[in-house]
């Protein structure tokens, strides 16, 4: 495993556990940041456990920093402090630093694009550039909310727990809303390799933790059913070329059927509890997806319409368009998306495009596949919008 790797798979983790070691979110990430350079210098290869490795050298950099900087007694007993505890005592409720570190995150003290831009910098180890693509807006703008979020956990004295029991129903949406945008940027990013498992692979686990704090939430249930069953098609998703299968086209013996079996078992108990909300249709729906040789579009189309129900947002609209299509076909479905805003958002036209081409409208479909290329930030997608955009040319061609 290369360093690059390593800093994906580690960046989260050593962030979270120093952030609990020195009580500061700044310094943490920025002794993580020096041990990684240090790493870069020294390694010739990697360690047995780079992640420990990473951590002893990201304290002993807090350590000197805070001997070197401070001048009040206080800085100098908790550097001390730190010298001293090789393994310090854990504390609150569960034992799990990053679940502690995205309850801080997600405090609802912070506005809520800082929440999520905070977490995905600290846990998901994505830097401002990567963060500003998934989201479309300006770099400058995620380094504000960044640097705003982190002064704020710091003025307000917010502290590093996850919250008492009683306290976390409230805090519960912003954490699960990260999560899952965590999750989603993994499964398909903004820009570089179209996966990162790391990101999704952490994003389960973290839900796991969740899901065993809070067993009877059906959200929680929900989202983890949801993110089980999304995973479980991720062995179909490129064929042997690194190229894109869209769902349609997926080899269905190559999903994981053991993360499907858990994500059924994990939507019937949660939809058993009879308080339904986003999640949960959502995990319903890719139930569905993942039930049998072919899909239930009429099913998936009545789930949509629950989901329209409980959140009527244009990603949740172009969503159900594609199943309207499958229904009632695409002059339909082409209907239901007047009015849908979505501006950067590359699937919209590429959904567009290919409802256009099912109606014969060559010319209107090219051109939608054309702002839908140069809307994709990820080089996978944009080379399978391109490769369909060049069958449609073909195909009128031929005829």
């Amino acid at each position: 495993m290369d360093l690059a790797s390593i800093y994906r798979a580690e960046y989260g983790r050593c962030v979270a556990t120093l952030a609990r070691l020195l009580g500061d979110i700044n310094l943490a990430e920025e002794a993580v940041q020096d041990a990684f350079t240090t790493a870069l210098q020294k390694w010739q290869t990697p360690p047995p456990n780079p992640g420990a490795w990473i951590v002893t050298t990201a304290r002993n950099r807090a350590v000197d920093r805070l001997r070197r900087e401070s001048t009040r007694e206080a800085r100098h007993a908790q550097a001390l402090l730190l010298h001293q505890q090789d393994e310090p005592q854990e504390v609150g409720p569960v034992k799990d630093d990053q679940l502690r570190l995205i309850f801080t995150c997600c405090h609802p003290a912070l506005a809520p694009d800082a929440r999520t831009a905070l977490t995905l910098r600290l846990l998901g180890g994505l830097d401002v550039p990567e963060i500003a693509r998934a989201y479309l807006i300006q770099e400058a703008t995620v380094a504000q909310r960044i640097v705003r979020a982190k002064k704020k956990i710091r003025d307000a004295a917010i502290p590093y727990r996850v919250p008492a029991e009683h306290e976390l129903p409230d805090r519960l949406p912003p954490v699960l809303t990260v999560l899952y945008l965590m999750f989603n940027e993994g499964y398909a990013t903004t820009a570089g390799p179209l996966i990162r498992t790391d990101l999704c692979a952490e994003a389960i686990r973290l839900a796991r933790e969740l899901a065993a704090l809070m067993p009877d939430e059906p959200e929680v249930l929900g989202l983890l059913a949801l993110l089980l069953l999304t995973e479980a098609r991720r062995p179909a998703r490129l064929d042997a070329n690194g190229d894109l299968v869209p769902l349609a086209d997926q080899d269905r013996s190559l999903w994981n059927r053991t993360l499907i079996a858990e994500g059924h078992d994990l939507v019937r108990r949660c939809l058993r509890r009879d308080r339904p909300g986003p999640y949960q249709i959502q995990a319903a729906i890719n139930a569905v997806h993942t039930d049998g040789a072919a899909t239930d579009w009429r099913q998936v189309l009545a789930l949509y319409d629950q989901l329209v129900a409980l959140a009527p947002t244009p990603v949740v609209a172009l969503n159900r368009a594609v199943a309207v299509a499958e229904v009632y076909g695409p002059a339909v479905a082409l209907a239901a998306l007047e009015g849908v805003d979505l501006p950067g958002y590359h699937r919209l036209p590429a959904t567009r495009a290919v409802l256009l081409a099912r109606l014969g409208r060559d010319t209107e479909a090219r051109a939608a596949y054309d702002q839908a290329i140069a809307l994709a930030g990820n080089e996978t997608e944009r080379v399978f919008l391109l490769a369909r955009r060049t069958d449609l040319t073909r195909t009128r061609e031929s005829s």
